[in-house]
């Protein structure tokens, strides 16, 4: 059995309100939720995302197109705005889907650098210097995964003005769109743009706790015309690839987006929040671990100081050898092509989290113990000295 960690459904602890389930419910007594629908979607269900999606800007129901999941909004956005030989720009740390999708389609990825002692804020100077005649798009994960940042609105401004200034589209994943911790606010990318076309790709999967369900979408907004009537075209053309997605929760979708209860959403995120501060206050004080407190999403990444470890070669190792000593895992930071740091997810139960950083603690405190008790030695040994030499 595969075991998807980033699912916040796997514990059972985290589920959709009775009002999601019963507008699936309902859908299926439909006769037009068991039939093949238009490639694109519904028209019912992209007016529902238009209007839900109202916080990205103006969004007409013509501008979106409806894909199985947050991945295949993803994989359409980078097969109709970069070719073969050419280049999209992704952050590091990011989530690895982007290199996937490019390579497989023979498409290079550049890696731009976030900066995690500024909350992973795009090193914008980085991210200028990686584009070229080549670069076909700029791919921005706000809310972060694996970071958990949330950027300001000034900050995606910055990142708005290298992409305009540089004539580059960017392809806006906000599949944890609204997913903030308090204190910091959401933007959505699109809503500050006024040049830049902005592909913007999410769904059902996080916020609604729904990942299996697999309905996602894309949504254009290209508001000066740039990218022209054959991109639209193109999206068009590609979506017929699978028919279009899954019709039972089509139908469902305008009760889904309209009738679920803003505390279902507050209750969520009030959780993952405060598994976030237990997990932070928790392994801060572990020999060897920096944590990064994350602003929002499901995860928190963290600083493995290697020097402190000198039994492993790198994060890998680290991490195979946490699993394997205290059975607890985590996702080594070379997923994310950010070595030297691992991710944990915040979905888990409050017990199982406590457990776990428990476990990591005690990890540390073994696998440091030889190099601490060298360095106390050492002070003694300089102590010593000094009182020789003062003498």
């Amino acid at each position: 059995m595969v075991i998807r960690v980033g699912d916040p459904t796997t514990f059972g602890n985290l589920n959709p309100p009775e009002q999601v389930i019963q507008a699936v419910k309902d859908s299926i007594e439909l006769h037009s939720s068991r039939g093949y629908g238009p490639s694109n979607g519904h028209l019912e269900a992209r007016k529902a995302i238009a209007e839900y999606s109202a916080h990205q800007g103006p969004v007409k129901p013509e501008d979106v197109i409806l894909c199985s999941g947050c991945s295949h909004a993803l994989d359409l956005a980078v097969s109709v705005l970069a070719d073969a030989g050419q280049n999209i720009l992704v952050p590091r740390p990011g989530f690895m889907i982007y290199k996937t999708l490019a390579e497989g389609l023979g498409i290079d990825v550049k890696y731009y650098n976030l900066l995690p002692n500024q909350q992973w804020n795009v090193d914008l100077e980085d991210l200028e210097n990686q584009i070229d005649d080549d670069t076909s798009a700029i791919v921005v994960i706000n809310p972060s995964n694996p970071c958990g940042s949330v950027y300001t609105k000034n900050h995606l401004l910055e990142i708005i003005d290298i992409a305009s200034r540089n004539r580059v589209p960017i392809i806006a994943d906000e599949i944890y769109e609204h997913f903030v911790f308090s204190g910091h606010e959401y933007t959505a990318l699109s809503s500050l743009s006024e040049d830049v076309p902005v592909l913007t790709c999410s769904g059902l999967t996080k916020r609604f706790l729904v990942p299996g369900w697999r309905m996602g979408w894309l949504i254009v907004h290209d508001r000066k015309g740039v990218l022209g009537k054959e991109v639209r075209k193109g999206l068009s053309n590609l979506s017929t690839r699978i028919l279009g997605p899954n019709t039972l929760v089509q139908k469902a979708l305008p009760a889904i987006l309209t009738l679920t209860p803003q505390s279902f959403f507050d209750e969520v995120i009030l959780f993952i929040e405060s598994n976030a501060k237990l997990a932070w206050e928790s392994l801060r004080g572990v020999p060897g671990l920096r944590p990064i407190m994350p602003q929002g999403a499901m995860y928190m990444m963290i600083e493995i100081k290697m020097g402190l470890f000198p039994h492993f070669k790198n994060d890998l190792q680290f991490v195979e050898n946490l699993m394997a000593e205290q059975s607890v895992f985590c996702l080594p930071g070379q997923c994310f092509e950010f070595p030297n740091y691992m991710r944990i997810v915040l979905t888990v139960p409050e017990d199982v989290l406590r457990e776990a950083c428990k476990r990591m603690a005690v990890f540390c405190q073994h696998h440091t113990t030889a190099r601490e008790k060298l360095k106390v030695i050492d002070c003694d040994v300089i102590a010593v000295a000094s009182n020789v030499i003062c003498e």
